[in-house]
Protein backbone atom coordinates (compact mmCIF):
# COMPACT_ATOMS: atom_id res chain seq x y z
CA UNK A 1 0.00 0.00 0.00
CA UNK A 2 1.38 3.39 -1.02
CA UNK A 3 2.42 5.58 2.20
CA UNK A 4 0.05 8.39 2.58
CA UNK A 5 1.73 11.94 2.47
CA UNK A 6 1.18 14.90 4.45
CA UNK A 7 3.28 17.75 2.01
CA UNK A 8 0.87 19.91 -0.40
CA UNK A 9 1.30 18.56 -3.84
CA UNK A 10 3.37 20.24 -6.16
CA UNK A 11 0.88 22.48 -8.51
CA UNK A 12 -1.08 23.34 -5.31
CA UNK A 13 2.53 24.96 -4.07
CA UNK A 14 3.00 26.61 -7.34
CA UNK A 15 -0.10 28.50 -7.24
CA UNK A 16 0.28 29.23 -4.07
CA UNK A 17 3.51 30.46 -4.55
CA UNK A 18 2.52 32.39 -7.64
CA UNK A 19 -0.34 33.66 -6.08
CA UNK A 20 1.90 35.40 -3.69
CA UNK A 21 4.46 36.39 -6.13
CA UNK A 22 1.61 38.09 -7.83
CA UNK A 23 0.64 40.22 -5.03
CA UNK A 24 3.96 41.16 -3.86
CA UNK A 25 4.67 42.45 -7.48
CA UNK A 26 1.41 44.59 -7.65
CA UNK A 27 2.39 45.78 -4.24
CA UNK A 28 5.94 47.31 -5.44
CA UNK A 29 4.50 48.19 -8.54
CA UNK A 30 1.97 50.55 -6.40
CA UNK A 31 4.51 51.42 -4.07
CA UNK A 32 2.07 50.08 -1.90
CA UNK A 33 2.62 52.74 1.49
CA UNK A 34 0.99 50.41 4.35
CA UNK A 35 -0.37 53.34 5.88
CA UNK A 36 -2.10 51.18 9.00
CA UNK A 37 0.68 49.66 9.88
CA UNK A 38 2.65 53.12 9.99
CA UNK A 39 -0.16 53.76 12.35
CA UNK A 40 0.31 51.02 14.27
CA UNK A 41 4.16 51.80 14.61
CA UNK A 42 3.76 55.41 15.38
CA UNK A 43 1.05 54.02 18.69
CA UNK A 44 4.27 52.24 19.73
CA UNK A 45 6.60 54.65 19.27
CA UNK A 46 4.11 57.40 21.43
CA UNK A 47 4.31 54.41 24.59
CA UNK A 48 7.82 54.03 23.91
CA UNK A 49 8.54 57.84 24.66
CA UNK A 50 5.91 58.71 26.40
CA UNK A 51 4.31 60.98 24.02
CA UNK A 52 0.73 61.72 23.73
CA UNK A 53 -1.27 58.72 21.67
CA UNK A 54 -3.81 60.23 20.50
CA UNK A 55 -2.32 63.46 19.53
CA UNK A 56 -0.36 62.63 16.42
CA UNK A 57 -1.44 61.56 12.88
CA UNK A 58 0.87 59.73 10.24
CA UNK A 59 1.36 59.54 6.82
CA UNK A 60 0.08 61.60 3.68
CA UNK A 61 -3.57 60.85 5.12
CA UNK A 62 -2.97 62.27 8.48
CA UNK A 63 -3.79 58.97 10.21
CA UNK A 64 -4.65 58.88 14.07
CA UNK A 65 -4.56 55.88 16.64
CA UNK A 66 -7.66 54.74 17.20
CA UNK A 67 -7.45 51.44 19.08
CA UNK A 68 -7.22 50.96 22.71
CA UNK A 69 -4.25 51.66 24.87
CA UNK A 70 -3.58 47.77 25.12
CA UNK A 71 -3.22 47.60 21.06
CA UNK A 72 -0.44 50.47 21.26
CA UNK A 73 1.33 48.55 23.85
CA UNK A 74 1.15 45.35 22.03
CA UNK A 75 3.08 47.58 18.92
CA UNK A 76 6.11 48.74 20.75
CA UNK A 77 8.28 46.01 19.26
CA UNK A 78 7.30 47.60 16.08
CA UNK A 79 9.42 50.46 17.20
CA UNK A 80 12.38 48.43 17.04
CA UNK A 81 12.60 47.74 13.49
CA UNK A 82 13.50 49.42 10.23
CA UNK A 83 9.79 50.34 8.11
CA UNK A 84 11.07 47.91 4.81
CA UNK A 85 11.57 44.75 7.87
CA UNK A 86 8.57 45.59 9.52
CA UNK A 87 6.19 45.67 6.59
CA UNK A 88 7.89 42.31 5.05
CA UNK A 89 7.36 40.69 8.21
CA UNK A 90 3.40 42.10 8.11
CA UNK A 91 3.32 40.72 4.90
CA UNK A 92 4.76 37.52 5.17
CA UNK A 93 2.68 37.36 8.35
CA UNK A 94 -0.66 38.14 7.47
CA UNK A 95 0.27 35.47 4.57
CA UNK A 96 0.75 32.43 7.41
CA UNK A 97 -2.71 33.77 8.85
CA UNK A 98 -4.71 33.40 5.96
CA UNK A 99 -3.29 30.08 5.35
CA UNK A 100 -4.55 29.72 9.72
CA UNK A 101 -7.82 31.31 8.94
CA UNK A 102 -9.04 29.03 6.06
CA UNK A 103 -7.83 26.04 8.62
CA UNK A 104 -9.66 27.38 10.75
CA UNK A 105 -12.49 27.93 8.43
CA UNK A 106 -12.56 24.39 7.37
CA UNK A 107 -12.00 23.70 11.24
CA UNK A 108 -15.55 25.19 11.77
CA UNK A 109 -17.32 23.55 8.71
CA UNK A 110 -15.78 20.09 10.40
CA UNK A 111 -14.11 19.67 7.03
CA UNK A 112 -10.33 19.61 7.59
CA UNK A 113 -8.49 20.63 4.50
CA UNK A 114 -5.58 18.42 3.25
CA UNK A 115 -2.26 20.39 2.82
CA UNK A 116 -2.73 20.36 -0.72
CA UNK A 117 -6.50 22.13 -0.83
CA UNK A 118 -5.80 24.16 1.84
CA UNK A 119 -2.81 25.86 0.01
CA UNK A 120 -5.58 26.49 -3.20
CA UNK A 121 -7.71 27.95 -0.64
CA UNK A 122 -5.47 30.32 0.40
CA UNK A 123 -3.98 31.37 -3.06
CA UNK A 124 -7.64 31.87 -4.35
CA UNK A 125 -8.38 33.56 -0.84
CA UNK A 126 -5.75 36.14 -1.06
CA UNK A 127 -7.68 37.68 -3.87
CA UNK A 128 -11.12 38.23 -2.19
CA UNK A 129 -11.29 42.50 -2.07
CA UNK A 130 -10.90 42.25 2.05
CA UNK A 131 -7.87 40.24 2.33
CA UNK A 132 -5.92 41.83 -0.45
CA UNK A 133 -6.80 45.49 1.13
CA UNK A 134 -5.94 43.99 4.63
CA UNK A 135 -2.42 42.81 3.17
CA UNK A 136 -2.31 46.14 1.25
CA UNK A 137 -2.89 48.52 4.17
CA UNK A 138 -0.57 46.24 6.51
CA UNK A 139 -3.95 45.91 8.95
CA UNK A 140 -4.62 43.71 11.54
CA UNK A 141 -7.90 41.73 10.77
CA UNK A 142 -6.54 38.59 9.76
CA UNK A 143 -4.90 38.09 13.38
CA UNK A 144 -7.99 38.82 15.35
CA UNK A 145 -10.13 36.85 12.99
CA UNK A 146 -7.82 33.77 13.69
CA UNK A 147 -7.87 34.38 17.51
CA UNK A 148 -11.28 34.60 17.66
CA UNK A 149 -11.88 31.68 15.30
CA UNK A 150 -9.81 29.80 16.71
CA UNK A 151 -11.03 29.85 20.43
CA UNK A 152 -14.82 29.68 19.29
CA UNK A 153 -13.97 26.24 17.71
CA UNK A 154 -11.96 24.49 20.19
CA UNK A 155 -13.77 21.84 22.38
CA UNK A 156 -16.67 22.63 24.95
CA UNK A 157 -14.45 22.84 28.12
CA UNK A 158 -11.60 23.71 26.74
CA UNK A 159 -9.07 24.94 29.21
CA UNK A 160 -9.66 29.26 29.47
CA UNK A 161 -11.91 29.23 26.72
CA UNK A 162 -12.70 32.63 25.44
CA UNK A 163 -9.74 34.00 26.54
CA UNK A 164 -8.10 34.61 23.21
CA UNK A 165 -11.61 36.43 22.14
CA UNK A 166 -11.15 38.58 25.25
CA UNK A 167 -7.93 39.34 23.86
CA UNK A 168 -8.78 40.08 20.31
CA UNK A 169 -11.71 42.25 21.98
CA UNK A 170 -9.07 44.12 23.62
CA UNK A 171 -7.51 45.23 20.76
CA UNK A 172 -10.29 46.43 19.04
CA UNK A 173 -13.53 46.26 20.17
CA UNK A 174 -15.33 44.37 17.29
CA UNK A 175 -14.84 41.12 18.55
CA UNK A 176 -16.76 41.71 21.71
CA UNK A 177 -19.82 41.21 20.05
CA UNK A 178 -18.75 37.24 20.06
CA UNK A 179 -19.40 37.79 24.21
CA UNK A 180 -22.81 38.50 23.37
CA UNK A 181 -23.01 35.77 21.04
CA UNK A 182 -21.65 33.49 24.13
CA UNK A 183 -24.49 34.98 26.44
CA UNK A 184 -27.35 33.97 24.10
CA UNK A 185 -26.34 30.81 23.24
CA UNK A 186 -25.94 29.89 27.48
CA UNK A 187 -22.25 29.31 27.53
CA UNK A 188 -22.41 31.96 30.44
CA UNK A 189 -18.78 30.66 31.63
CA UNK A 190 -16.90 30.81 28.08
CA UNK A 191 -18.31 34.80 28.11
CA UNK A 192 -17.52 35.33 31.62
CA UNK A 193 -13.69 34.15 30.62
CA UNK A 194 -14.04 36.38 27.34
CA UNK A 195 -15.37 39.70 29.45
CA UNK A 196 -12.59 38.76 32.62
CA UNK A 197 -9.74 38.87 30.17
CA UNK A 198 -11.17 41.64 27.95
CA UNK A 199 -11.18 43.78 31.29
CA UNK A 200 -7.79 42.97 31.99
CA UNK A 201 -6.44 44.60 28.70
CA UNK A 202 -8.33 47.64 30.37
CA UNK A 203 -6.87 47.35 33.28
CA UNK A 204 -3.41 46.63 31.96
CA UNK A 205 -3.90 49.46 29.72
CA UNK A 206 -5.05 51.97 33.04
CA UNK A 207 -2.16 51.03 34.88
CA UNK A 208 0.87 51.67 32.27
CA UNK A 209 -0.94 54.03 30.25
CA UNK A 210 -3.23 56.02 32.73
CA UNK A 211 -3.95 59.32 30.75
CA UNK A 212 -4.14 57.90 27.33
CA UNK A 213 -6.48 55.12 29.20
CA UNK A 214 -8.66 57.79 30.28
CA UNK A 215 -8.38 59.93 27.26
CA UNK A 216 -9.87 57.16 25.19
CA UNK A 217 -12.91 55.90 27.48
CA UNK A 218 -14.35 58.74 28.08
CA UNK A 219 -13.63 60.96 24.58
CA UNK A 220 -11.59 58.91 21.41
CA UNK A 221 -13.62 56.28 21.85
CA UNK A 222 -17.10 58.29 20.83
CA UNK A 223 -15.18 60.12 18.21
CA UNK A 224 -16.31 58.06 14.77
CA UNK A 225 -15.06 60.92 12.57
CA UNK A 226 -11.78 60.25 13.81
CA UNK A 227 -12.07 57.12 12.12
CA UNK A 228 -12.97 58.15 8.96
CA UNK A 229 -16.01 59.69 7.32
CA UNK A 230 -18.44 56.94 7.66
CA UNK A 231 -20.16 58.02 4.63
CA UNK A 232 -17.97 57.17 1.90
CA UNK A 233 -17.92 53.94 0.00
CA UNK A 234 -15.09 52.86 2.17
CA UNK A 235 -17.49 52.15 4.99
CA UNK A 236 -19.51 48.55 4.29
CA UNK A 237 -21.17 49.24 7.30
CA UNK A 238 -25.27 49.52 7.82
CA UNK A 239 -24.65 53.44 8.29
CA UNK A 240 -22.61 53.68 5.59
CA UNK A 241 -25.18 52.17 3.68
CA UNK A 242 -28.26 54.27 4.91
CA UNK A 243 -26.06 57.38 4.74
CA UNK A 244 -25.73 57.20 0.95
CA UNK A 245 -28.60 56.15 0.31
CA UNK A 246 -30.34 59.23 1.87
CA UNK A 247 -27.26 61.56 0.72
CA UNK A 248 -27.05 62.73 4.28
CA UNK A 249 -23.10 62.23 5.83
CA UNK A 250 -25.03 62.08 9.50
CA UNK A 251 -28.57 59.79 9.23
CA UNK A 252 -28.50 59.74 13.08
CA UNK A 253 -32.20 57.77 13.76
CA UNK A 254 -32.66 56.62 9.89
CA UNK A 255 -29.50 53.97 10.79
CA UNK A 256 -29.54 54.21 14.36
CA UNK A 257 -33.02 52.59 14.50
CA UNK A 258 -32.41 49.73 11.45
CA UNK A 259 -29.22 48.72 12.99
CA UNK A 260 -30.84 48.06 16.64
CA UNK A 261 -33.18 46.04 14.84
CA UNK A 262 -30.52 44.04 13.20
CA UNK A 263 -28.15 43.74 15.86
CA UNK A 264 -31.97 41.87 17.82
CA UNK A 265 -32.14 39.66 14.44
CA UNK A 266 -28.74 38.56 14.36
CA UNK A 267 -28.51 37.74 17.85
CA UNK A 268 -31.75 35.85 17.81
CA UNK A 269 -30.88 34.19 15.10
CA UNK A 270 -27.47 33.41 16.34
CA UNK A 271 -28.92 32.08 19.32
CA UNK A 272 -31.39 29.48 17.52
CA UNK A 273 -28.76 28.51 14.77
CA UNK A 274 -28.61 24.83 14.59
CA UNK A 275 -24.87 24.62 13.97
CA UNK A 276 -22.11 26.55 15.92
CA UNK A 277 -20.38 26.88 12.38
CA UNK A 278 -24.31 29.64 11.59
CA UNK A 279 -24.15 31.07 15.01
CA UNK A 280 -20.56 32.27 14.71
CA UNK A 281 -20.69 33.49 10.57
CA UNK A 282 -24.22 35.41 11.75
CA UNK A 283 -22.81 36.97 14.52
CA UNK A 284 -19.75 37.98 12.34
CA UNK A 285 -22.22 39.51 9.87
CA UNK A 286 -24.47 41.10 12.70
CA UNK A 287 -21.28 43.01 13.97
CA UNK A 288 -20.05 44.06 10.51
CA UNK A 289 -23.49 45.64 9.62
CA UNK A 290 -24.16 47.32 13.32
CA UNK A 291 -20.69 48.59 13.95
CA UNK A 292 -20.30 51.91 13.21
CA UNK A 293 -17.47 51.66 10.79
CA UNK A 294 -16.55 48.53 8.93
CA UNK A 295 -14.09 49.20 6.01
CA UNK A 296 -14.25 46.59 3.23
CA UNK A 297 -11.04 44.99 4.74
CA UNK A 298 -12.69 44.25 7.71
CA UNK A 299 -15.15 41.67 5.75
CA UNK A 300 -12.48 38.69 5.95
CA UNK A 301 -15.28 37.40 7.43
CA UNK A 302 -15.78 36.29 3.94
CA UNK A 303 -13.53 33.68 3.92
CA UNK A 304 -15.16 31.06 6.52
CA UNK A 305 -18.67 32.42 5.28
CA UNK A 306 -17.14 30.48 1.87
CA UNK A 307 -15.50 27.89 3.49
CA UNK A 308 -19.13 26.50 5.12
CA UNK A 309 -21.23 27.76 1.96
CA UNK A 310 -18.91 25.09 0.11
CA UNK A 311 -18.98 22.55 2.70
CA UNK A 312 -22.56 22.70 3.05
CA UNK A 313 -22.61 21.94 -0.56
CA UNK A 314 -24.43 25.79 -1.27
CA UNK A 315 -22.45 26.12 -4.31
CA UNK A 316 -24.77 28.65 -5.92
CA UNK A 317 -24.44 30.62 -3.06
CA UNK A 318 -20.78 30.24 -2.78
CA UNK A 319 -20.21 31.32 -6.03
CA UNK A 320 -22.81 34.79 -5.61
CA UNK A 321 -20.31 35.53 -2.26
CA UNK A 322 -17.30 34.62 -4.31
CA UNK A 323 -18.66 37.00 -6.68
CA UNK A 324 -19.52 40.59 -4.50
CA UNK A 325 -16.49 39.64 -2.37
CA UNK A 326 -14.07 39.88 -5.44
CA UNK A 327 -15.56 42.12 -8.05
CA UNK A 328 -14.76 45.33 -5.83
CA UNK A 329 -17.64 46.99 -7.10
CA UNK A 330 -17.44 50.05 -4.60
CA UNK A 331 -14.44 51.08 -6.22
CA UNK A 332 -16.30 51.25 -9.59
CA UNK A 333 -19.01 54.04 -8.63
CA UNK A 334 -17.47 57.88 -8.41
CA UNK A 335 -15.92 58.23 -5.04
CA UNK A 336 -13.73 61.07 -5.25
CA UNK A 337 -14.49 64.21 -2.90
CA UNK A 338 -18.67 64.15 -1.65
CA UNK A 339 -19.43 62.18 -4.54
CA UNK A 340 -20.55 59.38 -2.39
CA UNK A 341 -23.53 60.82 -1.51
CA UNK A 342 -24.56 61.86 -4.93
CA UNK A 343 -24.88 57.98 -5.83
CA UNK A 344 -27.88 57.79 -8.68
CA UNK A 345 -30.17 54.64 -7.77
CA UNK A 346 -28.97 51.96 -9.80
CA UNK A 347 -25.11 52.76 -8.30
CA UNK A 348 -26.37 52.44 -4.83
CA UNK A 349 -26.12 48.17 -4.90
CA UNK A 350 -22.38 49.21 -6.28
CA UNK A 351 -21.53 51.30 -3.25
CA UNK A 352 -23.11 48.93 -0.35
CA UNK A 353 -22.59 45.84 -2.04
CA UNK A 354 -21.07 43.82 1.25
CA UNK A 355 -24.27 44.89 3.74
CA UNK A 356 -26.91 43.81 1.01
CA UNK A 357 -25.22 40.80 0.45
CA UNK A 358 -24.98 40.26 4.82
CA UNK A 359 -28.84 41.84 4.66
CA UNK A 360 -29.79 38.95 3.00
CA UNK A 361 -28.29 36.36 4.43
CA UNK A 362 -29.65 37.52 7.68
CA UNK A 363 -33.17 37.38 5.87
CA UNK A 364 -32.85 34.37 4.14
CA UNK A 365 -31.56 32.52 7.30
CA UNK A 366 -34.77 34.32 8.87
CA UNK A 367 -36.72 32.69 6.50
CA UNK A 368 -35.64 29.03 7.04
CA UNK A 369 -32.26 28.31 5.09
CA UNK A 370 -30.68 27.87 7.46
CA UNK A 371 -32.65 25.70 9.94
CA UNK A 372 -33.15 23.29 7.63
CA UNK A 373 -29.36 21.77 9.02
CA UNK A 374 -29.22 18.99 10.91
CA UNK A 375 -28.26 19.66 14.67
CA UNK A 376 -24.42 19.64 15.96
CA UNK A 377 -23.98 18.76 19.32
CA UNK A 378 -22.97 21.56 21.39
CA UNK A 379 -20.16 19.19 22.84
CA UNK A 380 -18.25 17.94 19.78
CA UNK A 381 -15.12 18.95 18.37
CA UNK A 382 -15.10 21.95 16.03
Amino acid sequence: MRKRTLTPSCPALLLLALSLAAFVTLCVLRGAPMADLLVYRAEGAAVAHGTDLYGFTVTEWHLPATYPPFAAILFVPAVWLPVPVLKALFLAGNALLLVTLVALSARLASRPLPPGPLCTATALALWLEPVFQTLLFGQINLALACLVLWDLTRPAGARAKGLALGMAAGVKLTPAVFMAYLLVRGRVREAVTAGTAFAGTVALGAVLLPGASADFWTRRLYETGRVGKAWIVDNQSLRGLVARVLGDPAPGLAWALPAAVVAVLGLGLAARARRESHGILLTACTALLVCPISWTHHWVWCVPLLVVLLAEGRTRTAVLVALVFTARTMWLVPHEGARDLELPWWQQPLAGAYPLLALGLLVSYDSGTGRRCAPAPASSPR
